[in-house]
């Protein structure tokens, strides 16, 4: 294709191949979340997978209510950190593409 749509649809090509490439940085990025002061902490990628799960031993033999708690609280906090760097790297790819704001990648 030439002109005008011919250009469009090669930065329609090129937009979707680094969403791709951002999406495959994102699988790699792994985040801690961490509750209790760190007696709590769990590492996952910002995909959401878990990689691990690490509990200090002295909650071992505390109230299952507040380990239950912490780690609510420690997943809750990797789950905010994973959403921000993926927000912060797809806002990255967005960035010259004059998309209006607030919309998401990928659409």
């Amino acid at each position: 294709m030439k002109g005008p749509l011919g250009n469009i649809m090669q930065q329609a090509q090129k937009m979707q191949e680094k969403v791709k490439e951002a999406q495959d940085e994102i699988a790699k990025i792994e985040i801690e979340g961490v509750s209790g002061g760190g007696l709590v902490k769990i590492k996952m990628t910002a995909k959401h997978e878990v990689l691990n799960i690490n509990i200090d031993e002295s909650l071992l033999s505390d109230d299952k209510d507040m380990l239950e708690d912490l780690l609510v609280a420690a997943f809750n906090d990797c789950n905010n950190k994973a959403e921000q760097a993926t927000a912060d790297r797809m806002q990255s790819v967005a960035g010259g593409m004059g998309l209006p704001a607030g919309m998401k990648l990928p659409f």
